[in-house]
């Protein structure tokens, strides 16, 4: 029986990380491409606030990009309020998560003002500017460098620092 749910463990763990590996090379694309969004939106429908908090903030993300794409005020702000939502309470599980903050970043930096969904940037901005050199893996400094260099919040004096 040990085995078994060892098993099970070890099977879910390696999905959880291959999907996130996915989301992650996905996600950049996914503003600028209905069809990259609605797939990750898919991809992600399975995910739960009790799951992998990386994955919840990614599904709350590519939900405020269904934002977006949708058609309608009320869809738009179903979408951003439920999407937001997720983000901040990943931030809260996990708040010295350099990934997660990134990821609310990249929404707050691009939301439109009248969500009023702007009031971490600078909180978050700085805590990649203190934190990025202590980002445990690769695959996540590179996301974080990647949005860093093409983000608009940030100098030039501050990219050289990725």
């Amino acid at each position: 029986m040990k085995n078994f749910l060892l098993t099970v463990f070890l099977l879910t763990t390696f999905v959880s990380f291959a999907q996130l590996d996915k989301v992650r090379k996905s996600y950049p694309q996914a503003a600028s491409s209905k069809e990259t969004t609605q797939e990750l939106y898919n991809t992600l429908s399975s995910v739960t606030e009790d799951d992998n908090q990386i994955l919840v903030a990614y599904k709350g993300a590519v939900s405020t990009l269904m934002a977006k794409f949708a058609k309608g005020v009320k869809n738009k702000k179903k979408y951003f309020t439920t999407g937001a939502g997720l983000i901040e309470n990943s931030v809260t599980a996990m708040p010295e998560n350099i990934e997660i903050r990134c990821i609310r970043l990249s929404v707050q930096e691009n939301s439109p003002k009248v969500v009023k969904y702007k009031n971490n940037i600078e909180g978050d901005k700085q805590f990649l500017l203190q934190n990025y050199k202590k980002t445990a893996t690769k695959e996540v400094q590179d996301f974080v460098k990647n949005f860093v260099l093409a983000s608009s919040l940030f100098d030039d004096t501050e990219k050289q620092l990725f």
